[in-house]
């Protein structure tokens, strides 16, 4: 496995959501990453791919739901997340593919 295809391991896909969006308006930007992920790792993996200077990296696990499908109990898979803020004068388009 190369060295890029470990770093698109670690982060899966960015998040865009309202509150992302109001996170972006302050400098940071959010992905989905694996829930094995730590934060240099994170860290190492955002500047790496977008080339741009990581100030702080905060993480959070979303507990997955129970949800009904056609009549069946199911649950939604955990989710990590990771708000990655970046040094003054970084970003990171994300409504534009990699």
């Amino acid at each position: 496995m190369s060295e890029k295809q470990k770093l698109y391991d670690v982060i899966r896909k960015p998040i865009i959501t309202e509150k992302a969006t109001m996170a972006s308006e302050n400098g940071a930007v959010v992905f989905e990453v694996a829930m094995d992920a730590n934060k240099p790792q994170i860290k190492e993996a955002v500047e790496s791919l977008f080339g741009v200077k990581v100030k702080a990296v905060n993480t959070s696990i979303t507990k997955g739901k129970t949800k009904r499908f056609r009549g069946q109990l199911g649950k939604r898979k955990d989710v990590k997340k990771a708000y990655v803020t970046l040094e003054e004068g970084n970003t990171i388009d994300v409504t534009t593919g990699l």
